[in-house]
């Protein structure tokens, strides 16, 4: 059963006080531990039915992003782990109020919006000189530290479960093809999978400032793919369309921010800090005076032009270098077999003493039903996904690789085969490997996993036996 979270309950030597917010992908909770003055937050990631794996993954990603982010414009990350299948997060507490209750008092004044933008610009460009570029840049992911406390006044980002870090695996591009972000705010290069443009966080924020300064979102709620899609061909309403006292200049500004090409927009969010705090500096363009959308005839046109534009092809580690290839390691964490479980550790760590840095990728598949719905929880009421991936982890442990250079995967599918060879194309994987298991009558009829992706897969592959195993067949689960 997910774990019950009451006030008192230790969990890794964190004592839980009082919740502070239910969120849809995670639980926050006041917590305190004798060795930390500061005040702490705990989050802790929903683990029940119905939970959405990317939810779980996302969860991974702050984990890893998290420790290694500094400066007042981050929370400072303070531990991390897993409580009876329940992963966790602590971090600092910090004091202040999103953005998102402005929202009800829009529209605000244009100088308003100016500081607040400007304020946010510097911290995204704080975030990307380390790195890492946001993704989910929206009113409630931008905390304002309050007058009096540490680092008054300043903009905070929060919320690092869908960024990118030019240096860590991208755990989300890694094994999910569908737009990662959140609707009203995700900009068009990410409707197409590019997740490592920073300007992406320029047009998110100009979304909020579109929304500040006229009350109106620019691209509304969007929840279809198509719906998400029509921002690469229809251009919004003006702000000043919509509120006539907003100044050319803002409007200029915002324009700028919402273009499709990320090359039309501002370079660096640093320049957009700037526009913002010297109006009178702003270069105007024909964005400035822009009363109404575009044309039919433009729409068309751009509908056309982006009509056969396809995801972007994923660029999971870069160019592969001989010298630090991506190894793939498929484990069966459903049939226990000690012997079978060395023999695969024994030469993924060879091939790992071979490359120093080469990057492992630690994949398992949880078989899904062909038709209807699964559900993600056991018999005894605790999440599968979360299950597998500690369970990948205890795995990896006696390799002792460093934390930048594997991962864990799981991925759903009801063909484990199909899966291991997607994530191995979509990816490139370099080398896989994977166990045989005995045969069975089944596999003698409708042939094994580890055949078919040795006959299919655009790597190359070892498969693994223990010693006097009879047979390279292997079951159909992994």
């Amino acid at each position: 059963m997910p774990v019950r979270l009451t006030p008192g309950l230790d969990i890794g030597g964190f004592e839980l006080i009082a919740p502070l917010h239910e969120g849809g992908m995670a639980t926050l909770w006041r917590v305190a531990h004798p060795a930390h003055a500061m005040p702490l937050l705990m989050k802790l990631a929903r683990v029940g039915y119905g939970e959405a794996a990317t939810q779980i993954v996302g969860f991974e990603v702050e984990k890893m992003i998290l420790p290694r982010l500094t400066g007042p414009h981050v929370p400072r990350f303070v531990a991390s782990g897993d409580h009876e299948d329940q992963p966790w997060l602590v971090m600092e507490h910090l004091s202040g109020e999103t953005l998102r209750p402005l929202l009800d008092r829009t529209p605000l004044p244009a100088s308003q919006v100016a500081m607040l933008g400007a304020l946010a610009a510097d911290a995204i460009h704080a975030l990307h000189q380390q790195g890492v570029i946001h993704l989910d840049i929206k009113p409630s992911n931008l905390l304002r530290r309050p007058e009096g406390a540490p680092h008054q006044g300043i903009v905070a980002l929060v919320d690092f479960g869908l960024s990118h870090h030019a240096h860590l695996p991208d755990l989300l591009a890694e094994q999910f093809d569908v737009p990662i972000g959140t609707g009203p705010y995700i900009a068009p290069e990410q409707v197409l999978g590019v997740r490592d443009e920073p300007r992406s966080d320029l047009f998110a924020l100009g979304v909020t400032l579109y929304h500040l300064a006229t009350g109106e979102r620019p691209f509304g709620n969007p929840t279809s793919d198509a719906g998400l899609r029509r921002r690469l061909y229809r251009d919004p309403v003006p702000p000043r369309a919509l509120r006539p006292e907003i100044p050319r200049w803002l409007q200029e500004v915002i324009l700028r921010c919402l273009e499709v090409d990320p090359d039309a927009r501002h370079a660096t969010a640093a320049q957009l800090a700037h526009d913002l705090q010297h109006p009178e500096q702003v270069l105007l363009t024909a964005r400035a005076d822009r009363s109404h959308r575009d044309g039919r005839v433009a729409v068309l046109k751009r509908w056309w032009d982006n009509m056969g534009r396809e995801r972007a092809p994923r660029d999971a580690v870069g160019d592969h270098l001989d010298h630090a290839p991506l190894l793939m390691v498929a484990i069966d964490l459903k049939h226990e077999d000690t012997a079978l479980c060395e023999a695969l550790r024994a030469n993924v760590r060879r091939i790992v003493s071979t490359f120093p840095h080469a990057r492992l990728a630690c994949v398992t598949v949880m078989r899904t039903a062909r038709i209807g719905l699964d559900s993600n929880l056991d018999a005894e009421g605790r999440n599968r996904h979360v299950k597998r991936l500690i369970a990948l982890r205890d795995w990896v442990r006696p390799l002792a690789l460093g934390e930048d250079r594997v991962t864990v995967h799981v991925l759903e599918h009801s063909d484990p085969a199909h899966a291991l060879l997607d994530y191995a194309r979509d990816n490139g994987v370099d080398h896989l490997v994977m166990g045989a298991r005995g045969i069975t009558g089944v596999r003698r009829l409708l042939g094994s996993v580890s055949a078919r992706v040795v006959a299919e897969a655009p790597c190359t592959v070892t498969v693994v036996r223990a010693a006097g195993a009879p047979t390279l067949q292997d079951d159909d689960t992994l």
